[in-house]
């Protein structure tokens, strides 16, 4: 339900406390800025693979830790804040980067884009586009466990402090190689990867709140949008990504469904693809033109994307 953290950056005991990449990513470049909101309960090092192509692309990008939203060791159910406060950490962020630079854009893995549409209901006016990578605005995903509906029973009670939803197959990716490294390391006691793989209750509550608000209010959103998800989610079936275009108040809208991903595509099989139209996208916003770099590591092998431009009434 969640995104998972990238099997690259734990320290060499298999742990990720204290390690440095759980921080707050700060890249700098030119003057058109972009701000990256992980998914619930995860960390900024989940989308540090898209902050770098940004980057090489000349962008300076943040990827902030959101406290209360997004996870540090020794975390629990207590930690987890309103998300009224989740989105006013947002807001103090961009704002503090649009005071240093020409435009600034967000970009949103999962609930980071439901939170990243909260943000632009607030403050259109200051957003230069938005990316929202596998919106959830629906939990109907083929993974989706089949108790979920029974969850709200629990939010008003004490069992809310008791609960924890456990990561499991596929664990958002269709990439069979990186899927079997995540099963490895949960399956070890001593790795707290596992703690990080877990998602509580108040945070489920949470983010249902948010969802809600952000259907409601979504006419308010006039930014540009380019909107991406997998038709093999997982977690959040295109629905979601329908609802958004058939309801945002944007008049620049476009979709792009991924055919080789499950939930979480900034990790999965088509990883560079995303990267490739969330830079062109900003830099048709942005007027500049996409630079000539080549990506880190192989070339991934994906299926030609559907694209779909729609411009909203």
């Amino acid at each position: 339900m969640r995104c998972l953290l990238n099997p690259h950056l734990l320290n060499q005991d298999g742990s990720t406390q204290s390690h440095p990449l759980m921080k707050q990513i700060e890249l700098t470049g030119g003057e058109h800025a972009v701000l990256l909101i992980h998914g619930l309960q995860g960390v900024p090092t989940e989308i540090q693979a898209l902050a770098k192509r940004l980057h090489k692309a000349g962008y300076t990008v943040r990827v902030p830790h959101f406290k209360g939203y997004g996870y540090m060791a020794g975390d629990n159910a207590h930690s987890v804040t309103p998300w009224r406060d989740w989105r006013n950490q947002v807001l103090l962020e961009l704002r503090d980067l649009k005071r240093q630079h020409k435009t600034v854009s967000i970009g949103g893995l999962c609930i980071g884009a439901v939170l990243a549409l909260s943000v632009a209901e607030e403050a259109s006016e200051e957003i230069s586009g938005l990316s929202l990578l596998a919106t959830t605005l629906f939990y109907d995903g083929w993974s989706i466990p089949w108790y979920r509906f029974m969850l709200p029973f629990g939010y008003y009670t004490p069992f809310r402090y008791l609960y924890t939803y456990k990561e499991r197959e596929p664990f958002g990716l269709k990439n069979e190689q990186l899927r079997r490294w995540v099963a490895r390391e949960m399956s070890h006691k001593t790795s707290s990867i596992a703690d990080a793989s877990n998602l509580t209750l108040p945070a489920i509550h949470e983010a249902e709140l948010l969802i809600k608000s952000v259907k409601r209010n979504l006419l308010k959103v006039t930014v540009p949008a380019l909107i991406i998800h997998a038709v093999e989610d997982d977690v959040s079936t295109p629905r979601s990504a329908d609802f958004v275009v058939n309801h945002i108040g944007s008049n620049k809208v476009q979709k792009i469904l991924l055919h080789d991903s499950y939930h979480i595509i900034t990790m999965d099989n088509e990883r560079e693809l995303v990267a490739d139209e969330t830079i062109k996208f900003f830099n048709n916003l942005t007027g500049r033109s996409m630079p000539d770099v080549s990506t880190d590591g192989r070339p991934v092998v994906s299926s030609a994307p559907r694209l779909s431009l729609v411009h909203a009434a």
